[in-house]
């Protein structure tokens, strides 16, 4: 059974959609990242519904939900107030969270609320702290060609990140750290519209590698070793957000497990999508088992 609505939340409403409403299954959220993303890139992850109800909804801003004018709505602790109302909402009362990216900021913050019925967390390319990611950005920024660095680092620096040879020396960054697959460039088209760029420069900034936002002194590392549910932590081989950082996040979590997608950088649910479903599928009836 399929159903989609609106929630009313702090500040508007938001869109959801439930695949596979009813089912038996723990229910499992998805958080989608971004900030301001929404959930369409990730519609493959419905085929998660044969084992369970499979929640989506694209968080205020963006997607098909409201786009409020109100700056001060843009900040991590409504987006975890957002996620209960969406719960409460919904009757969801055991949860399964799947946040990818910003999502898993997003998830972090909420399990670490410490909210009632989560069964478990999985962090797919993980950012849970600002400053790490800015320093491992630097490091993968330092694997492109030099005139690709250059453009980057100056283009930054005098603030000319809407140029396009900025864009050009992104496109590059891209290819190796958030997509290696063949872009399809009418779905790119028919989802730009989803995306609201205020919301991601009013939490982290003009571009992906330097945090300028309000999210810039996040870090909820010294609280990892408090998450007391079932976690799971993967991300690509060539995922900017490294696995050297997924797998320090996965030790300061007691009981924690850790995958790396061999061929994937930064969207494995879209570049190995038969082995994302399948490990994440896999983990989701693990814990059911287990709980």
């Amino acid at each position: 059974m399929y159903e989609e609505g609106f929630v009313e939340v702090t500040g508007g409403r938001v869109w959801y959609e439930i695949y596979n409403k009813g089912a038996e299954g723990t229910p499992v959220v998805i958080l989608h990242g971004g900030p301001g993303s929404s959930t369409y890139s990730l519609k493959g992850l419905k085929a998660l519904g044969k084992d369970r109800p499979v929640v989506m909804y694209d968080q205020l801003g963006c997607g098909k939900s409201d786009r409020p004018d109100d700056l001060s709505l843009w900040n991590v602790d409504r987006f975890v107030e957002e996620l209960g109302q969406v719960r409460e909402a919904l009757k969801l009362d055991e949860v399964h969270i799947l946040g990818h990216s910003w999502g898993t900021t997003l998830a972090a913050a909420y399990v670490l609320t410490k909210p009632s019925g989560v069964k478990s967390v999985i962090f797919s390319s993980p950012c849970l702290s600002a400053p790490l990611w800015e320093e491992d950005q630097k490091r993968n920024i330092a694997k492109l060609p030099e005139d690709v660095q250059e453009t980057i680092i100056r283009c930054e620096e005098s603030g000319e990140t809407d140029s396009e040879e900025f864009k050009a020396a992104i496109k590059e960054f891209n290819k190796q750290f958030v997509f290696r697959g063949e872009p399809d460039l009418e779905w790119l088209k028919a989802g730009a519209g989803m995306k609201n760029p205020v919301v991601y420069e009013t939490m982290w900034g003009p571009s992906e590698f330097t945090v300028k936002g309000n999210l810039k002194t996040f870090d909820c590392t010294p609280q990892l070793g408090e998450i007391e549910c079932p976690t799971l932590y993967t991300c690509g081989r060539f995922d900017e957000a490294t696995p050297e950082s997924t797998e320090y996040y996965a030790r300061l979590t007691p009981g924690s497990e850790f995958h790396v997608f061999e061929k994937s950088a930064h969207m494995p649910y879209m570049e190995e999508p038969e082995e994302y479903l399948q490990v994440i599928g896999d983990y989701l009836k693990k814990v059911d088992r287990q709980v």
